[in-house]
């Protein structure tokens, strides 16, 4: 197959070396490839030399070592190992601007040093997530630039990646891989590389501007579903309605392949991909004059969620009686989603942020982040342990639901009473809001119904001054 050696001892260069670089490499060197790791990040590279592994998900850092320990994987800072190998996999980051465009920094230094040892029957990969026309626009005439012609003299093809925090590493073995290529042969050699690599099904693309646009669909559409899940919470919470219950009942219906299936609220969306690629869908259209009104739609909805978040605590808390700027919020989980120690773009920040605004003493808690990170993000040190977090707390402000937290005696926490526990993204079952009331402690969820404080269902009253902002305290 044309830009694809058939020999056994195929290689392979990731240039990013970040979350997906790591879990991709790692996987091709388990399954028996030669890896070589680029990555302009020194400490990263000397990281790894040390067998430490800053990126949280479940099985990685062993692979990793795995990996290094072995020989098949080695990571670097220079770009010229990507000149021996087979294929060039490209996983830089792509973040976007304020105005919605590609911020192509890092993906355009990453192309310009690669082109300057590109060598003929290469085939280039890139799979970090670009707004359409990237590829044939930016991708070709700089690595033309090495005076070989795309197509021709090396293969150049485009499939994005797909995978969820935490579960990544079976997603790569599992999910279907997306390919487009700039010429039938590159898509081709591309499909062969994944079949060969990780056994998956390939769903081939015309263009690689199809293949651009998938993964913009995914996220534009999950994007879009969580914010109709916070608005339908919203609304719940006026009727006393249980969101989770309404979701469920509401999911049962049978449309198109499937079933409806609306996802879960929460106290925001985070991380480095749902939060910026429906701006990416969003510019690409408004560069042609198409107003595409849903991806704005939902970015807005969610981008307010931890506001919204911070309101219900300062609310539920004055119904106990609690002033805000007598109150104190322990947070617990500050990673953007469950299970991951990633804190980009996490929605934490503007709760946290939010509150502190109002004037509430805020403490800190995550066992899974970078203390470090967390401070320069947060402004104040995380707490090392549940305990000195919660002590004396009048809110337990759950926003991220870690394996290590499931285990929780609520009930022999040292928190003020009564304590507020604010479900921000846990869903306990009611069997468990029961036992939280029992212990307590005034429930109260994103959309999950009223607690008792809170008066006839339909009806919130107004705080006075809960909106004015205070002087603002993180411990």
């Amino acid at each position: 197959m044309r830009f694809l050696p058939e020999h056994d001892a195929l290689t392979v260069a990731v240039v990013g070396f970040g979350y997906v670089g790591s879990c991709v490499a790692a996987t091709l060197a388990e399954r028996g490839f030669d890896v070589v790791g680029v990555d302009t990040d020194a400490r990263l590279v000397e990281e790894l030399g040390r067998r430490e592994c800053r990126f949280s998900e479940h099985g990685l850092a062993e692979k990793l070592f795995s990996g290094l320990d072995s020989g098949r994987l080695r990571v670097t800072t220079e770009t010229a190992g990507a000149g021996d190998a087979d294929v060039v996999l490209i996983t830089v980051g792509t973040p976007v601007r304020d105005d919605g465009s590609l911020d192509d920094g890092q993906l355009r230094g990453a192309v310009k040093e690669l082109s300057g040892h590109l060598r003929p029957g290469q085939l280039v990969v890139l799979k970090s997530t670009v707004p359409p026309g990237t590829t044939r626009g930016l991708l070709v005439p700089l690595l033309e630039a090495s005076g070989l012609v795309a197509g021709k003299d090396f293969g150049l093809a485009f499939t994005p990646e797909r995978l969820a925090e935490g579960t990544a590493l079976r997603e790569l073995r599992t999910f279907p891989i997306v390919v487009g290529g700039l010429t039938p042969d590159c898509a081709a050699a591309a499909a062969g590389l994944w079949r060969r690599a990780l056994g998956v099904e390939t769903l081939p693309m015309d263009t690689l501007e199809a293949a651009e646009i998938v993964k913009l669909a995914d996220n534009w559409w999950i994007d879009l579903n969580i914010a109709m899940a916070n608005e339908l919470a919203k609304l719940c919470a006026l009727y006393g309605a249980d969101v989770l219950d309404v979701i469920a009942a509401a999911n049962t219906i049978p449309k198109g392949s499937g079933n409806v299936n609306i996802l879960l609220p929460s106290a925001g969306v985070g991380g480095s991909c749902l939060t910026k690629d429906p701006w990416m869908v969003w510019r690409a259209a408004g560069d042609h004059d198409v107003r595409i009104q849903t991806a704005a739609a939902g970015r807005r909805v969610n981008a307010g969620m931890p506001e919204y978040t911070a309101q219900l605590i300062t609310d539920e808390l004055a119904l106990l009686g609690k002033a805000p700027a007598a109150s104190t919020v322990a947070v617990l989980g500050l990673a953007f989603k469950n299970d991951t120690g990633d804190l980009r773009a996490t929605p934490a920040r503007g709760v946290v942020e939010a509150l502190a605004a109002r004037g509430v003493t805020v403490r800190l808690h995550d066992p899974l982040v970078d203390r470090e990170a967390a401070a320069r993000l947060f402004g104040a040190e995380p707490k090392e342990s549940l305990r000195e977090a919660v002590r004396g707390a009048d809110c337990v402000a759950v926003l991220a639901l870690h394996r290590g937290f499931g285990d929780i005696d609520f009930a022999a926490l040292p928190v003020a009473r009564p304590c507020l526990l604010l479900d921000g993204r846990a869903y306990y079952p009611k069997e468990k809001i029961a036992e939280l009331r029992a212990a307590g402690y005034v429930y109260r969820g994103i959309g999950r119904g009223q607690s008792p404080a809170a008066g006839p269902p339909g009806h919130r009253p107004a705080v006075a001054g809960s909106h004015s902002p205070r002087h603002a305290v993180v411990s």
